[in-house]
Order: C-alpha cells, then structure tokens, then sequence
C-alpha cells in the first residue's frame, strides 16, 4: 500500500471516529399510562368533559417537552360498561391526536388493571430502556369487577411493581380504600376532586411531576416535591 493510501485510510478512519463521537443517541421512553374510568355516572357533573378537557391540556404539555435524554410516551386505558379498552395506545406524546372518551355502564376496574399489567409487562410496548412507567388512576365510583385479584397480579409484577403510582378520587361515592391498595404505599396520598375543575388540578399535578421527573439528573428516581392540594395548583 502507498503512503497516499495509507494517509487517506487514517483520515476516513479519523473521521468516521469523530462522527460517532457526534451521534445522537436515542432518547429513552418514559411512558404514561392513565387509567380512566368511564362508567355512566362520569357523564354527570361535568366530570367526563372535565377529565377529557385535562387529558388534552396534558398531551400538549407534554409534547412542548423536548429532552434527549427522555421522550414521554402516552397511553389511555378506558373502563366502563363491562370492560376496559385502549382508548390511546402508547404513543409518543407529540404524535397524539386525543379523541375524548364517552361515559356508559358500571366500574371494571379489574379488566382495566389486568389491561395495563399487559402492557407495561410487554417489552414489545415499553422496551427495558424505558424509564420506570407512571400509572394514573382516576374514577369515581365503586369497581363492578374482580378488582383484587387483578390488583395484587399488578403488584406482584416485576415492572407495574415499580411503576410510580397516583390516584385521583372524583366525588363522595369514590372508594378512596380501593385507591390506598393501589398506592401500596402508606406514604402515598389520594387525591380528591369534589368539582370538576379539580380534576384539571390533578392533571397539572401529574403534568408537572412526569416533566420533573423527565428534566431530573436521573428520571427513574421519584420526584423531589411535597405533595400540594389542589386548590394551590395553577392551571
């Protein structure tokens, strides 16, 4: 080989080293799953139309996030009438295009809660490079179905296990108990919404802590904040 091939073989190998130096890598997932309850008496009150109106405020607080270390994905699971359904799959929160739920029937939370265990157990839907995954529960009644089994299949999962938990408990007929069991956590506080516009309050809440979670040095440790009312939160 010539010197002149030998010096250009350098320089390619030198710069096809510096490029790498200079790529990008991919930014990791932090889902965000929201399970909403659907059943018939969400029709009442405002409550319905209160809670989609929040879920679209969120999408787009979520999507004017931008971070190469933490790209928030999100997905709705609806429960109501007899079962629960993938209302928005798990999407990346710039792409969604947020069609609002409609109210009908009883509480399965049960279905709901195996539903997600599903989806957050499948490597397909959230790969290992993930972030650990925020599940939100919001409902109003009392569940209709098998909740317990499903709920201790959810926190005996290796992942939902530590999956960050919230709850929000709309009006006096909530089962605020049922809620506690899902925290799993003495420390963990259930919020409660007696008008609509609490609701938005809530999911400011849970806007604010995934983005403080996703801009922290590490995402995968809890948010460093007191728990607020939501009275003080400002939409």
């Amino acid at each position: 080989m010539s010197n002149l091939s030998r010096e250009n073989t350098n320089l390619n190998g030198n710069q096809m080293s510096k490029l790498k130096e200079f790529v990008v890598a991919e930014p990791r997932p932090l889902p965000v799953i929201i399970l909403a309850d659907v059943s018939g008496s969400m029709a009442s009150d405002g409550k319905l139309q209160a809670m989609n109106q929040a879920i679209k405020e969120m999408v787009l607080a979520f999507a004017d996030e931008d971070d190469l270390r933490a790209e928030i994905h999100l997905a709705v699971i609806t429960f109501g009438g007899r079962s629960a359904a993938i209302h928005l799959p798990l999407t990346t929160a710039s792409k969604v295009t947020w069609q609002d739920c409609q109210a009908s029937g009883g509480t399965p939370l049960g279905a709901a809660l195996g539903l997600v265990t599903s989806v957050v157990e499948d490597r397909a839907q959230i790969p290992a490079r993930a972030y650990r995954p925020t599940i939100v529960l919001v409902s109003d009644g009392q569940p209709t179905d098998d909740w317990e089994r499903a709920l201790e299949t959810l926190l005996s999962s290796p992942r939902c296990s530590k999956a960050f938990r919230i709850a929000l408990a709309i009006g006096a007929d909530a089962d605020e108990q049922m809620m506690k069991k899902f925290l799993a956590n003495e420390n963990a506080k259930v919020f409660r919404a007696d008008e609509a516009r609490q609701i938005r309050q809530f999911f400011r809440f849970v806007t604010m802590s995934v983005t403080s979670r996703r801009s922290s040095a590490n995402p995968n440790d809890s948010p460093q904040y007191q728990t607020p009312h939501l009275e003080d939160i400002e939409f």
